[in-house]
């Protein structure tokens, strides 16, 4: 028998103004995406914002249906809008803010498994990690320069 074990490093800020100008922009972005959220059955409202490499930045939020399985998560809706509309652009950055009408959300909120498969399959795609960017409504901010960090072990097309 072996043991694998497996370290993650992430960056915590306490606030947004921590964060480098451009950053700062991207969340206000992400923030503006969430404010926008359509979550009438969850109260959770998500939003985030992608920085590609042809300086354009695409956003998207979480979009429910009354039917659960039809709805989209932010990070999914802003990366295939990214993906049908600038097919060769890569991601750099992104920017993801959520909020709950029922509480505080105070604590940064990473993304939820399946939108870490969809960051994944884009990262192997583009051959270049994504710089993640993350937070609830308030509060302190982490920054993963990778999903790999946040998804170790990932499945991957190789696999296939």
């Amino acid at each position: 028998m072996e043991h694998l074990k497996i370290e993650t490093t992430l960056e915590v800020y306490n606030t947004i103004s921590e964060l480098s100008q451009d950053i700062q922009n991207l969340m206000s972005e992400a923030i503006e995406a969430r404010n926008n959220a359509y979550a009438p059955y969850s109260n959770f409202n998500v939003g985030a914002a992608i920085l590609l490499d042809n300086n354009k930045v695409v956003i998207g939020n979480n979009q429910e249906n009354a039917a659960y399985p039809s709805g989209l998560c932010a990070e999914r809706t802003a990366i295939y809008y990214a993906g049908a509309k600038y097919p060769k652009a890569k991601i750099l950055k992104m920017a993801l803010t959520a909020s709950s009408q029922n509480q505080i959300t105070d604590k940064p909120i990473p993304p939820c498994g399946a939108c870490r498969q969809t960051i994944a399959e884009y990262e192997m795609k583009q051959e270049q990690p994504i710089e993640i960017y993350f937070m609830g409504a308030q509060g302190k901010v982490v920054k993963s320069n990778s999903l790999a960090n946040l998804l170790p072990l990932l499945f991957e097309s190789s696999v296939l």
